[in-house]
């Protein structure tokens, strides 16, 4: 099967997931997977939704991705990228975003990729799809809060399966015991990573996560936070 090579928000940055995934060695027989925002804000939506299809990727459904298709189903773009995004995509890249999973199991790693987050304790078939594509930590009360401003909901997930996910990126990489957070800000000019798992391995604990942390930079700001 080779290494399976988890990447965070992409955000539509070909040129910065191309750079990524040279610098972790990719190659025939590896697997690529998405935790989801793979366009919007970036330079080259149709370009990267290509290059994962090339690639064979696999990817989650993110908050993006939600908006855009509720656009192209006949909502009002809330903004500039948005419709920019759309106007750039065709058919086959639509059909692409349309059959994007909420979540993902990868079992021979112990994984699960979603895009946002899980509300500890409760099955992933009761997750509600805009806690899975949207949230960002948790109230007092242990409900899933969309603002930076709560808990990170890492931080009281207990698992299994160690969830992989993104979209907070004002967290930047978060570790956790049982979790890892992999939006670090590309588009907003800060960096790309990827979680580097050899065949059949699950995450190592927090001390030791760094060794298959592989990350570049951004070639610019795209966007403001």
């Amino acid at each position: 099967m080779g290494r399976t090579v988890i990447v965070g928000d992409v955000h539509g940055c070909r040129a910065e997931l191309e750079a990524l995934l040279a610098r972790a060695g990719f190659a025939s027989g590896d697997r690529l997977v998405l935790v989801g925002d793979l366009v919007v804000r970036g330079p080259d939506p149709a370009g990267t939704l290509d290059l994962l299809v090339r690639l064979g990727a696999r990817a989650v459904r993110g908050n993006h991705e939600e908006r855009l298709l509720r656009c192209h189903t006949g909502d009002k773009p809330t903004g500039d990228t948005q419709q920019e995004t759309m106007e750039k995509l065709r058919r086959r890249h639509w059909d692409l975003l349309e059959s994007l999973p909420l979540w993902l199991d990868l079992p021979e790693h112990g994984v699960r990729v979603v895009h946002a987050g899980v509300v500890p304790g409760l099955p992933i078939e009761r997750q509600s799809p805009r806690a899975l594509t949207h949230m960002r930590g948790l109230d007092d009360a242990g409900k899933p809060v969309e603002h930076v401003h709560g808990t990170p909901w890492g931080a009281r997930y207990r698992g299994p399966p160690h969830v992989v996910f993104g979209h907070n990126a004002l967290g930047g990489l978060q570790i956790h015991e049982h979790a890892t957070g992999l939006d670090t800000g590309c588009v907003y000019g800060r960096r790309l990573t990827a979680l580097v798992l050899a065949e059949g391995a699950c995450p190592p604990p927090p001390a030791e996560r760094g060794s298959v942390i592989v990350s570049v930079p951004a070639r610019k700001r795209y966007a403001d936070d």
